[in-house]
């Protein structure tokens, strides 16, 4: 008997290999196609979809600080605009009434231009209950500020000064009382 040599049997295994691989593919071609196992659903009562429903997230807006707060910041701003007897802006100077009245009109909130008639407005604040933006009575009603809380007040003091922050307790001899003229 004659002996195969090497390359002839790797010749046939070669072309037995081949032929397996053409018979797999036309099998798996006319094969029907089987679907996929399934895994069994799990039946949830309506408190567990409730549980696992998708919530929308919604972008937190920055809160808005108080208008008391916010008059505070706005009249901080005005710091150094000069005493001006009668005036009510930045270009002209303040007065202490007409002071408070631009800062609340920026707020939207129209004030008289006149201390005493600006006491007449809003409600009574005691000392112990001050909060940013109440408004702080001197004098006899003849001079007005801002309350800025710790307390501090901003308030255009009188001819040759300029708007500018003060003690609370440095003016407490001619304190009249707060009106609170927005709501916190």
């Amino acid at each position: 008997m004659v002996q195969p040599t090497r390359a002839a049997v790797c010749a046939a295994l070669a072309l037995v290999v081949a032929c397996l691989l053409m018979l797999s593919a036309s099998a798996a071609a006319s094969a029907p196609a089987t679907p996929a196992p399934t895994t069994p659903r799990l039946q949830l009562t309506k408190g567990e979809r409730a549980l696992h429903r998708r919530v929308p997230t919604r972008t937190a807006r920055p809160k808005r600080p108080p208008l008391g707060t916010r008059a505070v910041q706005i009249a901080s701003r005005l710091t150094g605009t000069p005493y001006s007897w009668g005036g009510e802006s930045p270009s002209s100077g303040f007065d202490c009434s007409g002071l408070v009245r631009y800062v609340y009109a920026r707020l939207g909130i129209d004030l008289p231009h006149h201390a005493a008639s600006q006491w007449s407005l809003g409600r009574p604040v005691s000392p112990g209950h001050l909060r940013a933006g109440d408004l702080v009575f001197f004098s006899g009603l003849g001079h007005v500020g801002i309350y800025a809380g710790h307390g501090t007040f901003i308030h255009s003091p009188r001819s040759g000064e300029s708007v500018r922050w003060q003690s609370l307790s440095s003016r407490m001899s001619s304190y009249e009382g707060a009106r609170r003229v927005v709501s916190t």
